[in-house]
């Protein structure tokens, strides 16, 4: 199965986006999806703190700031 994962932080606007087009295209492709929400210590906090969201697609990184449905469907289907 596939692994999407997305980081994301508290009071995200761009995250809450991002999260509804992961859910829209997991209906027509499935995958497992991971969400994490990034706090100051996290392993990944500093990395990504300034480029939030950021989805990754079996552990590589496909998206930051946003995600779009056409794009997210065709690197699902590339898995």
């Amino acid at each position: 199965m596939i692994l999407v994962e997305l980081y994301s932080g508290k009071d995200c606007h761009l995250c809450e986006e991002a999260r509804e087009v992961l859910l829209k295209v997991q209906k027509e492709i499935p995958f497992a999806l991971r969400e994490i929400t990034l706090v100051p210590g996290d392993e990944h906090f500093e990395e990504y703190k300034e480029s939030i969201p950021v989805v990754h697609i079996n552990k590589v990184p496909a998206f930051k700031y946003r995600v779009t449905e056409k794009l997210l469907t065709i690197k699902l289907r590339q898995q």
